[in-house]
């Protein structure tokens, strides 16, 4: 069975949505970078301070900030028995950077989740999430930077992980419980 995941998609492709379900599935934790830099910024520290503004802008926190999170955080008891990555790598470095602490912890991962959608609705899902969730970090403008980071950055991340073996594309443009049907069925 599939413990050692992340999951890839662009923002407001439903990653957090389908990593609550993956890992009830798989009786494993999310590992979410967004998540502990919200944690981050809530609690105000000076990290959180900086990433606020960068995120507001719809800019990306630097890959050293997240690498050393995450590093910090995989090691503790928690992942020991598997997890599911949603927000991390975003990037080849970070994509390297966690093969390397995988490996010094005697594994790597067993699959990547790629949510495949059209990036024009995604524009819309996350207006609509805005709205609902009050989030100021989800205006149009910033919506569209951080899709154009994401074609820029992340995207390459699809073509590494499926030259490795290790990718499962998933159409996300469907209903939440369709696109859920589709990956249960690539994790069993």
């Amino acid at each position: 069975m599939k413990k050692r995941l992340v999951i890839l998609g662009a923002p407001g492709a439903g990653k957090g949505t389908q990593a609550h379900k993956i890992c009830e599935l798989l009786a494993i934790p999310t590992f979410s970078t967004g998540a502990m830099l919200r944690a981050q910024m809530e609690a105000g520290t000076e990290l959180g301070t900086k990433a606020k503004e960068l995120i507001n802008r719809g800019e990306l926190v630097p890959d050293s900030v997240i690498s050393a999170l995450v590093e910090a955080e995989l090691k503790t008891d928690r992942y020991r028995g598997g997890f599911l990555a949603d927000g991390y790598p975003r990037n080849l470095e970070q994509a390297h950077f966690l093969d390397q602490v995988l490996k010094d912890m005697g594994t790597q991962l067993d699959a990547v989740i790629n949510l495949d959608v059209n990036l024009e609705d995604v524009v819309g899902r996350l207006l609509k999430r805005a709205e609902i969730e009050h989030r100021s970090d989800d205006t149009e403008p910033v919506i569209r930077r951080r899709l154009q980071v994401y074609q820029e950055q992340t995207e390459p991340l699809v073509r590494y992980y499926r030259e490795a073996g290790l990718l499962i594309n998933i159409d996300g443009n469907g209903s939440i419980d369709q696109v859920w049907e589709n990956i249960a069925a690539q994790l069993q």
